[in-house]
């Protein structure tokens, strides 16, 4: 877990913004797969899920 948030901060603004979308495409389509029911490991959904809230949180404190 510390990995990750000295990832995450050191990422700049636009780095972290390219990192949301990439997130948000990688949400979708898991969406799709575990409503077709071809997702195999349903965990993951959570997973992108809260990463995204740390990435927008990350965002949301480098604008203050």
């Amino acid at each position: 877990m510390a990995e990750k948030k000295v990832k995450s901060e050191s990422l700049t603004r636009e780095a972290l913004e390219s990192k949301l979308a990439d997130l948000k495409k990688e949400q979708m389509n898991q969406r799709f797969q575990l409503a077709a029911g071809q997702m195999p490991k349903t965990h993951v959904v959570r997973k992108t899920r809260r990463e995204i809230a740390r990435v927008k949180t990350k965002l949301n404190v480098a604008k203050k």
